[in-house]
């Protein structure tokens, strides 16, 4: 396996042309290692929900590279980066985003489904909703439970491809103080008894409390001398 699971390498997002031109993201260069807890933090339009769509394979960078887990994502064509993005990814979202429609247990295998390799899933499920204490949960519709469980399912529905990075977009941004408090503590739980490389956006970094490293983006650059490492 490779050393970094993530390499941000010269990374610029330019949105519009000529006057309009907008440079959302100025030339970031960063390495992740496999099972590190990373956060990005910067105030609003700072550019760090761009860099995490840019890792994330939503948007394509208007120069630079992202090798995710040693692939150059740059060389995939969209089908293989839709195939590599459900395989390779794992997405936790400010709203947990379950389809009402189904139950807990089948919000969690969804990206197993889509990418037709169901055989054991269902187990597995169970087993991850067994590790965040909603074993008792996992048949009830997902709109039948609160709103804290509900962003446990989307951290365990995140876990279910055993992706090599779990992408965390201000995932307590909607949660009351206690609630939050108990997913932050379950995302390091995780961390660590799973060896999971997590990446989350925050706007509160004391929230977090000590983590491997901070990388505080202003105006679209890394600051110097804000990365921060524990």
């Amino acid at each position: 396996m490779p050393d970094y699971v993530l390499e941000v390498q010269n990374l610029d997002k330019i949105y519009g042309e000529g006057e309009t031109a907008f440079s959302a993201l100025k030339n970031l260069s960063f390495t992740v290692k496999r099972g590190e807890f990373i956060l990005i933090v910067g105030s609003s339009g700072s550019g760090k929900s761009t860099l995490l769509n840019m890792i994330g394979l939503l948007d394509k960078p208007t120069r630079g590279t992202v090798i995710i887990d040693g692939v150059n994502t740059s060389v995939l064509n969209d089908n293989q980066l839709s195939s590599f993005r459900n395989s390779k990814l794992g997405f936790i979202f400010q709203f947990s985003n379950l389809l009402s429609d189904l139950t807990v247990l089948e919000n969690v295998v969804l990206p197993r489904k889509i990418q037709g390799t169901m055989s054991g899933a269902m187990e597995e499920g169970k087993n991850l909703l067994k590790t965040v204490g909603l074993e008792d949960q996992m048949n009830k519709f997902a709109n039948k439970i609160s709103g804290g469980q509900a962003q446990r399912v989307a951290i365990t529905r995140a876990l279910i491809n055993k992706p090599a990075i779990v992408l965390a977009d201000e995932p307590t941004g909607n949660l009351d103080s206690v609630s939050a408090e108990t997913t932050i503590q379950l995302l390091k739980s995780l961390n660590r008894k799973l060896h999971q490389t997590f990446i989350v956006v925050t706007h509160d970094r004391p929230q977090f409390g000590d983590v491997d490293k901070v990388i505080t983006i202003k105006d679209g650059r890394i600051v110097e001398g804000e990365l921060e490492v524990a």
